[in-house]
């Protein structure tokens, strides 16, 4: 009998117990965790958007440890993440705003602008999806429209290695991926609220340029060849953290 199978006779609480256990226990165990930029959450509070890119089904995990304590933010996760049960059980562990990924699912855009607004955290992965390729790749447009409404500081986080250590498996089966030894890096930036619109500009250019900003935050404290697509958009120097 698989451990999933054994879990699933449990009661739930138990279940996410012994869950948590084992993800502390294996990051403790393989992982090596790099903070820079830390100082830039010190006079920070709720509510705030938290950015990220996004490389592995680690990153939610790193980033729920990591905010917790100070933040305790909900994390907007696809809704086909509940339809398996491997994944379904790891994601009850955090906070979650379920969002149907490649859609306009508006329900869910008011459940998250109205958690902001009600002076709770909100942490988002703007692809949408985690990179095949381990670099940035387009954002979808659902971010500008979160920040302009709940007009709370953005704060970018750039996310390295945790693609290396929870891989995507080759299969594409999330029940076969496995933590593996190695470096985990976070740097948090500098906090930005969402550039405002220019006098002459349109809608469709100022979402673009607004989604580019928002992207090219994060992407000023990846090293080269994570930032993908939005490489060479940003000088680094002005967001980049030492």
């Amino acid at each position: 009998m698989k451990l999933l199978d054994l879990l699933a006779l449990l009661p739930q609480g138990l279940q996410l117990k012994i869950a948590n256990a084992y993800i502390d226990r294996e990051l403790k165990r393989k992982v090596k965790l790099t903070v820079r930029g830390q100082h830039h959450l010190d006079n920070l509070q709720s509510p705030c958007l938290f950015v990220a890119n996004h490389l592995s089904n680690l990153d939610g995990m790193v980033l729920m440890r990591f905010l917790k304590k100070q933040f305790d933010p909900h994390f907007v996760a696809g809704i086909k993440l509940s339809n398996d049960r491997f994944t379904n059980l790891f994601k009850s562990l955090i906070k979650t705003i379920n969002i149907k990924p490649n859609s306009a699912d508006l329900e869910s855009l008011k459940t998250i602008i109205n958690t902001l607004k009600n002076g709770e955290s909100v942490m988002i992965f703007p692809e949408g999806t985690r990179s095949r390729t381990g670099s940035m790749i387009e954002a979808k447009k659902g971010i500008t429209l979160i920040a302009r409404m709940a007009k709370v500081p953005i704060v970018p986080i750039a996310l390295m290695g945790t693609e290396q250590v929870v891989p995507i498996h080759p299969s594409g089966r999330m029940d076969q991926e496995r933590i593996h030894p190695g470096t985990v890096e976070i740097v948090v930036g500098e906090p930005f609220h969402l550039t405002k619109k220019r006098p002459a500009e349109d809608k469709h250019e100022y979402d673009e340029r607004a989604l580019r900003d928002i992207m090219n935050h994060i992407a000023a404290n990846l090293r080269p060849e994570y930032r993908g697509v939005y490489d060479g958009v940003v000088d680094p120097a002005s967001t980049q953290v030492e």
